[in-house]
């Protein structure tokens, strides 16, 4: 479990988070959503240690983060996996040599523990035998699930996901969706997913923190977001479908 309490975080004059609770439990689909400005994207940043904030901890199964020093939060880093916005692959290396890298990193396994690992991640996203392809030879759904493989090649206690269907296809958000949320409930992992894709928050928000102009508004299920009377949340709603609706039509 990630559990954030009274997180503030400004820029110069700006505050972009104004004291953000939640608890994200693990074996399930925690999805932070809002519009663009919210402040999601800084909230993930603070949770991982790319921000610090001014005020309120993070806390990693009871284990405060924020006030761990640099050591410390490295042992912390070991247990997360992230899956970068665009795959943030690197382009001159293998798809092997992608997942490979957080092995090289951070573990003494040998190079052929490593290669099994490797190959057990790309059967788990389905690419088996993809490994000496480049990224420039993959499609963007086949990037993504590269990049999920890389982010459980440590087999993380943590699973951070900002924007996992940002230029893909409908069938393949959901095939994206789908694997996401099988490989969380199989491994019991702590997964939080930035998204504003409602597509992924009614497939597989089962907990959903919303946030607008740096507040918490609202948290619920998918189940409990077309039952909601908060209208900052409606409005979320309706402007996300209306605009996916409208990109259809173009």
């Amino acid at each position: 479990m990630i559990e954030i309490k009274d997180i503030h975080k400004s820029f110069g004059d700006n505050e972009v988070l104004k004291g953000i609770s939640g608890k994200f439990e693990a074996g399930v689909t925690n999805l932070i959503i809002g519009g663009s400005g919210s402040g999601k994207t800084t909230l993930l940043k603070c949770m991982i240690g790319l921000h610090q904030p001014e005020e309120g901890s993070v806390e990693y199964d009871s284990r405060e983060f924020t006030t761990m020093n640099f050591e410390e939060k490295i042992e912390i880093r070991k247990e997360i996996g992230m899956l970068f916005q665009g795959s943030a692959l690197f382009d001159s290396m293998t798809v092997e040599e992608n997942i490979m890298f957080p092995l090289n990193m951070f573990t003494e396994q040998s190079r052929k523990e490593k290669l099994e690992r490797v190959n057990f991640c790309l059967e788990r996203v389905n690419l088996e035998g993809k490994n000496k392809l480049f990224p420039a030879e993959l499609s963007g759904g086949m990037k993504k699930r590269v990049g999920i493989a890389r982010a459980i090649a440590m087999n993380p206690k943590y699973l951070f996901v900002d924007e996992p269907n940002s230029g893909l296809d409908p069938k393949t958000s959901i095939v994206i969706d789908e694997l996401i949320k099988e490989l969380t409930e199989e491994y019991n992992t702590t997964t939080i997913v930035v998204t504003h894709d409602m597509n992924s928050v009614m497939g597989i928000g089962d907990y959903i923190l919303f946030l607008h102009e740096g507040k918490k508004f609202w948290e619920g299920s998918n189940k409990e977001i077309a039952h909601t009377d908060v209208q900052e949340l409606n409005d979320f709603v309706f402007a996300s479908r209306f605009m996916k609706a409208a990109k259809g039509k173009f």
